[in-house]
């Protein structure tokens, strides 16, 4: 019978989608998966507490992306295959 071949090089990235206030549009960025999602999570908070004034994220690619602190309406960190729904319903 076959077996089921496990690809170690495969990775999840991690999916950041970030609110902005004053503009309809989000920013979505695919960080890579190797990155510690508990270290992300404090940037985020260390931006929403006023810590930092600008919050710097680097994606998959090597980009940089800063946000103003002061404009973060809400960050949402998932898997970029992970619960995505499809449809209506909750």
């Amino acid at each position: 019978m076959g077996t089921i071949a496990s690809y170690p090089d495969e990775r999840n990235d991690v999916d950041v989608r970030i609110g902005v206030t004053d503009t309809p549009r989000e920013i979505n960025l695919e960080l890579a998966d190797d990155l510690d999602r508990g270290a992300i999570k404090q940037q985020v908070e260390a931006a929403l507490a006023g810590a930092v004034d600008v919050l710097w994220l680097t994606d998959k690619k090597g980009r940089d992306y800063g946000v103003s602190a002061a404009k973060i309406a809400f960050v949402e960190i998932g898997t970029a295959e992970g619960d995505r729904r499809i449809g209506f319903g909750g």
